[in-house]
């Protein structure tokens, strides 16, 4: 999901235009009650990829939440516990690798 998500930014964000992607990872790391991922994206061209790896992280973690929820409702039908939180830019770097978490 977060892939597609990546590769889908500039249909879904409106100043965003189509750049060449030269690789994606994702990542994830399970901790105690939470869920980190963690995007990269290499690209040569001449803008940065902030929103596509942060589309990405944000695509992830919805797609997490999405096939749990079941598990996570309470007896009213509300999340009281699960959150999506602290998304940000973790590192930006010209000619090497952004990543987002």
């Amino acid at each position: 999901a977060a892939i597609l998500a990546i590769k889908e930014t500039p249909r879904i964000i409106p100043m965003c235009h189509a750049i060449l992607l030269g690789a994606i990872t994702v990542d994830f790391a399970e901790g105690d009650g939470f869920i980190e991922a963690v995007v990269r994206i290499k690209s040569t061209g001449k803008t940065g990829v902030e929103m596509e790896a942060l589309t990405g992280v944000s695509v992830a973690l919805l797609t997490i939440w999405d096939m749990v929820k079941s598990a996570e409702k309470d007896t009213n039908g509300q999340y009281p516990v699960t959150r999506i939180e602290g998304i940000r830019v973790v590192e930006k770097r010209k000619g090497t690798t952004p990543a987002a978490a």
